[in-house]
């Protein structure tokens, strides 16, 4: 074949990134193309391989750089019959194993009768395309429709021999950073081959946390990485109804960081949703903004009865059959969330401004204090969830948020934080009084030294626990069950299957 340089490119199936291109061209295409080709896909494979007009056309992915441009090199474009030197390369390119090849040349029927349709690892899928070509600062813009008889998507790209072109035209676009998905990995995504990973980040009024999730042909997940990173979001929230510029900072970092790292675990998509302490913020936008303008990602701030209604998914999905009535609550930095059903039924929900940042601030929680404080603290966080009121005990009560699982992991003395052993601990009265205790008595730097409390959390955990005992109190309840799910997973089920 004739030699070709490499060239370098940007593409995305996301569709604020195709709705966004798609304003900006306002000019007509400069060619539009309609073609019906075979694409060859395994779970491994990262290179292009597809049959196009009777041709095999395989693309090499050559390099990725430091802001995710691929750079693509075409090394096939043959007619068949193919000779089995070129059935190798072929086969290489999709990371297989090669089956005997008992031919020296190949039909195009041979190869897929022989060769593609028994191989296990192997799938062919059958493309329609529909594309839009445009000129954009000297690269080539393609808007893409693709589809399949399992569905259908769009897709945008852009391209060029000068990856500096490519992200000028990115930015004549418009279009913000976001994860570069090349054509075989969105296809795949498309067709359920494999595995696929979708990243959610929840960006609390304390803490960021973050769960990476793979699901399997057969529907089933597996977690990547889950974990939170303490920001402080809503610190000084209280007394200015603002975001402070500080913790907004550190959030925005923790964001970027987390997007980055779902994109270079090959994420197909990651989204990112912001709660209580974002709800109540008047310059949340300005956060917005800044995580959209550093990675691309745009965070949606779900209302509270939205989150207690996701975080109820989230647990109910990990606490397997739970007969009879069922309450989930979470209590976090800023508000705390109640879900009342009956196995998969929701039957009421609401958020409350009762928050472990609020009341640490409000009666001096952060440091030792007296008996008298903490009583007054608790008959403030009491009042404030009147709306728990003569409500019937339920059969199970299910807590989760930073507040119980680091209770969890100081009763079970946790050096290393483990979610197996936290999610479905149980805790009684009599821990949490005697956790409360242990907390009242001690400094924010003195509670850094209890075995099992993350250090980010020492000054609020008093504050939190107080909520959890109020809460089972109120619910006259003796004991509750702690998840290490919560929002994110049920988003994560919710959105993504």
């Amino acid at each position: 074949m004739t030699e070709t340089t490499p060239r370098w490119e940007w593409r995305s199936f996301a569709a604020s990134a195709v709705d966004i291109g798609s304003a900006q061209m306002l000019s007509p295409p400069d060619r539009i193309q309609e073609s019906d080709e075979l694409y060859l896909l395994s779970a491994e494979g990262t290179d292009t391989v597809k049959i196009r007009d009777d041709l095999m056309d395989v693309k090499h992915l050559v390099a990725v750089d430091e802001r995710g441009l691929q750079q693509w090199s075409p090394v096939m474009k043959a007619g068949f019959p193919l000779s089995s030197a070129d059935v190798g390369t072929v086969i290489a390119a999709l990371g297989v194993v090669s089956p005997p090849l008992a031919r020296d040349m190949y039909t195009l029927g041979q190869f897929m009768d022989e060769l593609v349709h028994p191989h296990p690892d192997v799938v062919a899928a059958d493309v329609h395309k529909r594309r839009e070509r445009h000129t954009i600062g000297g690269c080539l813009a393609e808007l893409t429709e693709v589809g399949s008889g399992e569905g259908s998507t769009r897709t945008i790209a852009i391209e060029s021999e000068d990856p500096a072109m490519v992200m000028a035209a990115l930015r004549e676009l418009g279009l913000p950073p976001m994860p570069n998905v090349s054509f075989p990995r969105g296809l795949k995504s498309l067709l359920r081959l494999g595995t696929e990973r979708y990243g959610v980040i929840d960006v609390g009024t304390n803490s960021v946390k973050f769960h990476l999730g793979e699901r399997d042909a057969d529907g089933r997940w597996r977690t990547v990485a889950d974990r939170a990173r303490v920001t402080r979001l809503g610190e000084g929230l209280h007394e200015t109804d603002r975001l402070s510029p500080d913790p907004m900072g550190r959030t925005v970092e923790a964001i970027v960081a987390m997007a980055d790292e779902a994109a270079q675990a090959g994420a197909a998509e990651t989204v990112a949703v912001g709660t209580a302490g974002m709800r109540i913020a008047s310059n949340s936008e300005d956060l917005i903004a800044a995580v959209r303008n550093r990675c691309g990602l745009t965070i949606e701030v779900v209302s509270g009865d939205e989150e207690a209604r996701l975080a109820y998914v989230g647990t109910r999905a990990g606490i397997g059959p739970a007969p009879g009535s069922l309450v989930v609550f979470e209590t976090g930095g800023g508000s705390s969330q109640f879900t009342f059903g009956h196995g998969d039924q929701v039957d009421e929900r609401f958020s409350v401004d009762v928050g472990a940042v609020r009341y640490t601030e409000a009666h001096g929680l952060a440091a030792a204090v007296s008996e008298d404080a903490l009583a007054e603290a608790f008959a403030a966080i009491a009042a404030d969830l009147r709306r728990l009121d003569d409500r019937p005990t339920p059969n199970l009560l299910v807590a989760m948020g930073g507040a119980v699982t680091n209770m969890a992991a100081v009763m079970h003395a946790l050096g290393e934080y483990d979610a197996d052993i936290v999610h479905g601990t149980v805790l009684d009265r009599t821990e949490i009084d005697r956790q409360i205790e242990l907390y009242r008595t001690r400094s924010s730097d003195e509670r850094r030294s209890i075995i099992g409390l993350q250090p980010q959390r020492a000054d609020i955990i008093l504050a939190g626990a107080c909520i959890v005992r109020t809460v089972l109190a109120a619910f006259g309840k003796e004991s509750l069950t702690v998840s290490d799910r919560g929002l994110r997973h049920g988003l994560l089920v919710e959105r993504f299957g």
